[in-house]
């Protein structure tokens, strides 16, 4: 069974800066692709970011320039450093990973960014 735990989240003025991060319990060797997801009471999950095995990254259109995705995969583990937060990217936010072609996600963080 795969399990990913995210941490990082929190509270935060408008802004700030907060660094989530996506510890995996399987070789990261074995995932070909993770992500980054959030979601608003009412909405649909969202992608946020996106990284491929092979290092391509993927971001969308609202959190290009401030949000950046990494994977350390000595430890298993993928970041998200959220930088000039804003009210608008309150959310949980939900780790993804992908393995052939099963998808597995996490328990999902709360962001909150206050004005």
């Amino acid at each position: 069974q795969v399990q990913l735990v995210e941490s990082g989240g929190g509270l935060v003025q408008a802004g700030g800066s907060l660094r989530l991060s996506c510890a995996a319990s399987i070789s990261s060797f074995s995932i070909s692709a993770m992500g980054w997801y959030r979601q608003t009471p009412g909405t649909q999950r969202e992608l946020v970011s996106s990284i491929t095995s092979g290092g391509s990254t993927n971001y969308a259109d609202s959190v290009k320039g401030r949000f950046t995705i990494s994977r350390d995969r000595a430890k298993n583990t993928m970041y998200l450093q959220m930088n000039n937060l804003q009210p608008g990217d309150t959310a949980v936010y939900y780790c993804s990973a992908r393995i052939l072609s099963n998808s597995y996600w996490g328990q999902g963080t709360q962001v909150t960014v206050s004005s």
